[in-house]
Order: structure tokens, then sequence, then C-alpha cells
């Protein structure tokens, strides 16, 4: 299974790192020893609006190849969703079996076309903008329409990946890794 996660300028990192930790350690305690994951973007570093800098280990190309397409939020969501070549990339990825979101990063995924008559959620505030992009905006941490998997706030991240960890590799192991992060929400 390969995994991409879109990093862009005003990214919220605890978004991909609150869903990383936990999907990482499928592979790190041997639950899915294939796992692939490549951080992609379209230049070379993508920042927060702090400054916090990460490199992406993929620059543009297509997104195909991905069975898993993740897309963390942040202000620069707001930005991308005008961004015609930015989602022209982000449909690339509409092979993807899954195609994921964490907070804003549900509005990218609109406005490339794939919650088109779908049931999605994101940020409380971002509500009413991510109703022009889906059928239903439903107000749930965690939001599941076939292939599309959207979840709420910064820190629905944590529970998004620990859902996705059972739903890849069932209820032990995600038990498992919750008990080694210590996570008790």
């Amino acid at each position: 299974m390969k995994i991409a996660f879109i990093i862009f300028d005003g990214i919220t990192w605890l978004d991909l790192i609150g869903f990383y930790d936990p999907v990482s350690r499928l592979k790190s305690m041997g639950f899915i020893k294939d796992l692939e994951w490549a951080f992609c973007s379209r230049k070379k570093t993508a920042a927060d609006h702090f400054g916090l800098a990460m490199e992406a280990t993929q620059m543009g190309g297509t997104l195909e190849k991905f069975d898993a397409l993740v897309i963390p939020g942040g202000y620069g969501t707001r930005n991308l969703v005008q961004d015609r070549e930015f989602l022209e990339w982000i449909r690339t990825a509409s092979s993807a079996r899954c195609k994921i979101s964490i907070c804003t990063g549900s509005l990218i995924l609109g406005a490339a076309g794939f919650l088109a008559g779908r049931k999605a959620t994101t940020h409380f505030a971002e509500y009413d903008t991510l109703r022009k992009f889906c059928g239903q905006v439903i107000e749930e941490r965690i939001v599941e329409d076939g292939e599309i998997i959207t979840a709420g706030a910064v820190t629905s991240g944590i529970d998004l990946g620990l859902y996705l960890c059972e739903k890849w590799s069932g209820p032990e192991a995600a038990l498992t890794i919750r008990a080694r992060m210590d996570y008790r929400g």
C-alpha cells in the first residue's frame, strides 16, 4: 500500500503528524509490512504560516500510483481551492482507493471534485465553505462515504489515523498502536 501525504504552504502540521504517527506504526510494528509513503508537493519545501518547513520526497508528477491520498488542512487550503494547477495535480489521484482529509483538507478534496454528492466534514468554522463542494456536511469527527474519509478539526488527525489503523489492519492493530502511543482520547 502506498500513501501520498500532500504538503503545501500554509499547512497545519498537527493535521499531518497526528494522522501520520499512528498510520506509520502500521509499518514499524509489522501490521502492514509493505506500507510506503511519500510527502508530495508541487515544490521542494512546504511551510506552515509560522515558517516551520518540511522537504517533499516527491515534487510534482502524477499521484496515480498511490492507493491513498491524504490531504491535511491549514490556512493554505483557502488559496489552494482557487489554484487550478494544484487542483489538476490533486485530480491525478482519482484512481486512489481512499481519499482522506483532515480538517480543511476536505475543501481541497471538494474543489478537486471528489466530494460531489458525498457526505463530508471539516473544521467546524468552515462548514459553510464545505457545503458548496459536497452533497451534505456532517458535523461529526469522522465521516466515511465510500472511498472518501474526512475528519473534523486539527486534533481529529490522531483519531482518524487510529480509525484507519483499524480499517486497514483490524481492531487488535488499532488497540495495540493506541496503547503504544498511550493515547487516551
